[in-house]
């Protein structure tokens, strides 16, 4: 895992952008608290190199939610419901094809405030194919992604996590994305049911965690009301991907807690 200098929200994702007329509660800090909190967020952006993360070194209590291979027809406009009711901003890393199937489920991703990022357009191993396939699926994705939402794709999840030098060199150079992996995998892939990936997810949170889950399976979408629930009892507020590494601590700061896990290079879905 490394770390770059702290930064300005990323291009095309705004603090302000995210911000409702939802009061913040006195109980902890959530998601649409962001703005206030930090006002350094109006001044020019810095630009910075592309880099991989797994999690975010802050010492503020913010974890980012990720959902995965969406947009689901049915199941993705539900969590969406449940994200607006909680006033909780998400990071969605959609499939291109997907988008241009359902391009009304990826304009309400962006328009009730949640990031949408590049999970590449037929979901492949791209350690696996080849140098111009790679860029193919990368850029017709982000081409669809801006075409339909308006948005241009700031970082990317490489399908199944596996990813290599090669691929993350591609991302950096031809592409501009940051890799984005997690910390915690609940393994909802595999169905293990609602209690399972509620209880994984919490008990896996950290002070800048990212956290993997999939709006494609019924169980969770299921876990996400109790795994919001449970997160915000623990004091823990919620960040879009780009929020959550412009909250990156400075050298001069106390480093992120340890433990933070690290994610798998590959796994099966």
């Amino acid at each position: 895992m490394r770390f770059t200098a702290p930064l300005a929200v990323a291009a095309g994702l705004s603090f302000a952008a995210c911000a409702q007329d939802r009061p913040a509660s006195a109980r902890h800090e959530p998601s649409i608290s962001i703005t206030a909190a930090a006002p350094a967020s109006t001044a020019p952006r810095q630009r910075r190199s592309p880099a991989s993360y797994n999690a975010v070194a802050t010492s503020r209590p913010f974890v980012a939610l990720t959902f995965d291979d969406g947009p689901h027809p049915v199941l993705t406009p539900q969590l969406l419901d449940i994200l607006r009711n909680e006033g909780v901003r998400a990071t969605f890393y959609v499939i291109g094809r997907n988008v241009q199937t359902y391009p009304e489920i990826a304009r309400r991703i962006v328009a009730e405030g949640h990031e949408i990022a590049n999970h590449t357009w037929s979901h492949p191993t791209l350690t696996a194919i080849s140098a111009a396939r790679l860029d193919k699926e990368m850029t017709s994705t982000t081409e669809i992604i801006q075409r339909v939402t308006g948005r241009r794709p700031t970082n990317m999840r490489p399908p199944y996590g596996a990813v290599n030098e090669r691929v993350r060199q591609s991302m950096f150079n031809d592409h501009g994305l940051d890799v984005i992996m997690w910390s915690v995998d609940p393994l909802d892939w595999r169905r293990p049911g609602a209690e399972v990936v509620r209880q994984r997810l919490v008990d896996g949170a950290k002070p800048g965690g990212i956290l993997l889950a999939h709006d494609i399976h019924p169980g969770t979408i299921e876990a996400m009301p109790g795994t919001i629930r449970d997160l915000k009892a623990k004091g823990f507020g919620f960040a879009t991907v780009s929020q959550l590494l412009a909250l990156q601590d400075s050298p001069a700061a106390p480093p992120a807690p340890a433990g933070q896990e690290q994610a798998a290079v590959i796994r099966s879905e």
